[in-house]
């Protein structure tokens, strides 16, 4: 299901570094705008955080599958039209985890920015990401890109 994936984890270095440093680095793919491309994505960084042996509890895990399940479901839904792949970024560095979903939908989602009126139906699963970032202690946002989409992000403290 990827495109491509990109990995600058600086495998040959990691020997080099300290212990709390070598699960560093940042993976890239694409996957299709279609449904099918919500539960792959979270099975792939699923393995790929267990396999870098990030320390995760369970309860963080099910933060991160939530808030890939909805950034990823977002670009399928509302950008499709617009983005012939959905990039997926997952990022280790520091003691962070930085997840970024990019479509190339200009449209710059106002959810993570302000709470909803009550009677409004849209960006509720914008706002579960940004409640499940804050709460575990870390933060979310949009950012442009330069070929005029954006990618939505959230990073989580690792404990």
């Amino acid at each position: 299901m990827p495109d491509t994936m990109d990995s600058r984890s600086h495998a040959s270095m990691q020997h080099l570094l300290p212990a709390r440093h070598r699960q560093d680095g940042t993976w890239r793919f694409t996957v299709p705008p279609v449904e099918g491309s919500v539960p792959w994505v979270r099975h792939a960084v699923r393995d790929l955080l267990r396999r870098r042996r990030v320390p995760l509890g369970d309860e963080l895990m099910f933060a991160v599958e939530l808030v890939l399940s909805e950034l990823v479901t977002n670009g399928v839904r509302h950008a499709a039209l617009l983005t012939p792949r959905v990039g997926v970024e997952v990022t280790l560095q520091d003691g962070r985890l930085r997840l970024g979903v990019e479509d190339g939908h200009p449209y710059r989602p106002r959810a993570l920015e302000a709470s909803p009126d009550r009677h409004e139906i849209g960006g509720r699963g914008l706002l579960l990401v940004k409640a499940v970032a804050l709460e575990a202690g870390g933060d979310c946002g949009v950012t442009p890109t330069a070929a005029g989409g954006k990618v939505v992000w959230v990073t989580l403290p690792l404990r």
